[in-house]
């Protein structure tokens, strides 16, 4: 019997609990399964500059594992899979927009998708409708996503020193490269400091 062919890991049994997760670097010590993982044998989706996207199976109130290419069936379509787990997230997932002390802004959510906030636009649209500005991000761990208004300097100074500190301490590092989400063009791209500058 194939792995995906087992109960536990039937599709229709699992892809309601799928959802997706931002890395740098593939593996992560918070799910089963996710120390030692590799693009030969999990299904990845490029995401921005070095991010790319890994897929999650809830299995407890806080067991994750990881999705492997052998619990998927040979002709399922990851970019399919991809819309499916984001749809598992809106549906199960509040994502709440917080102050931060430095006159930024955190995204708060559940403990362990807030850095999945990434993967939707109208968050982020949302945003730059009401600051009226480009919004510098930045995602240095798997529950810390912060960003500022990119004509706020001094914000935006303060908010990568907490989230160098935020990736210095925690476990599950994921970046402390910046993005920004652009007003004019409504998306995201890596964060260039001089695009600041003009």
């Amino acid at each position: 019997m194939k792995k995906y062919e087992e109960e536990k890991y039937r599709f229709e049994n699992i892809k309601e609990r799928i959802y997706p997760w931002i890395r740098r670097e593939l593996g992560t010590p918070y799910a089963l399964n996710g120390k030692h993982i590799t693009e030969k044998d999990t299904p990845v989706v490029s995401f921005i500059g070095d991010l790319r996207i890994i897929f999650v199976i809830k299995r407890d109130e806080d067991v994750y594992e990881v999705l492997k290419d052998n619990m998927l069936p040979p002709d399922c379509d990851v970019e399919a899979l991809y819309y499916t787990a984001c749809e598992n997230l809106v549906r199960d997932v509040e994502f709440v927009i917080a102050n931060t002390w430095y006159g930024g802004f955190a995204i708060l959510a559940d403990g362990w998708h807030e850095a999945s906030s990434l993967c939707f636009k109208h968050i982020w649209q949302v945003c730059v409708d009401k600051l009226k500005d480009d919004l510098v991000i930045m995602a240095p761990t798997r529950e810390t996503v912060l960003f500022a208004p990119a004509s706020q300097k001094e914000a935006v100074r303060k908010m990568t020193e907490h989230g160098r500190q935020s990736y210095e301490q925690d476990k599950d590092k994921i970046s402390h490269g910046l993005m920004l989400f652009s007003k004019d063009r409504k998306e995201l791209s890596v964060w260039k400091e001089e695009e600041s500058e003009e």
